[in-house]
């Protein structure tokens, strides 16, 4: 399900959530060829070429995925996204480019996103979920005031092999 992005770009003074260009197609191609950007991420194809990067730019996959820019510069930070997965339920996944990790960028956009697909697409239920051996996206949902499910067993697949998930949800209740 397609959903439309946010307008107006839903930014909090140092970062903003744009919609993908062609001029992000170089950057895009070397992020997503960073061995941490796709260790945890199955839909990214290893190599990640360009012509991969152009199918993504005209929204293929479905669902919304944006840029995370510099709210100055606007050079490419990451990227976030999000799926619908039932009615009033999303799923979020996001990254950050190599330089620009470590800032706080991956808890900013999370929050930015969550909060509108809440408040905007009236869900009642955001969720995302992280390998068990990634502590750091763990990290970034926490901050971003997602709460710890539980651990889902052999929850999806990462490059043949049956992987173990941590899940995490944000519900409207949890920002009153």
């Amino acid at each position: 399900m397609e959903i439309a992005p946010p307008d107006p770009q839903l930014t909090d003074g140092e970062l903003r959530l744009r919609a993908w260009r062609d001029d992000d197609l170089a950057d895009l191609v070397r992020c997503c060829n960073d061995p941490d950007v796709r260790r945890f991420i199955p839909p990214i194809p290893i190599p990640y070429t360009e012509a991969d990067g152009r199918a993504f730019i005209a929204g293929i996959s479905g669902g919304l995925s944006l840029c995370v820019a510099d709210a100055e510069t606007d050079l490419l930070l990451g990227a976030i996204g999000m799926r619908i997965l039932d009615v009033g339920a999303g799923q979020l996944g996001y990254w950050v480019a190599p330089e620009a990790r470590r800032r706080g960028v991956a808890t900013r956009a999370l929050t930015l996103l969550s909060r509108w697909a809440i408040a905007h697409l009236r869900l009642e239920r955001v969720q995302l979920f992280t390998d068990v051996e990634n502590p750091v996206s763990m990290r970034v949902a926490e901050r971003a005031g997602f709460s710890r499910e539980g651990l889902l067993r052999a929850w999806y697949e990462l490059r043949g092999e049956r992987r173990d998930a941590v899940m995490f949800s944000l519900l409207p209740a949890d920002l009153a």
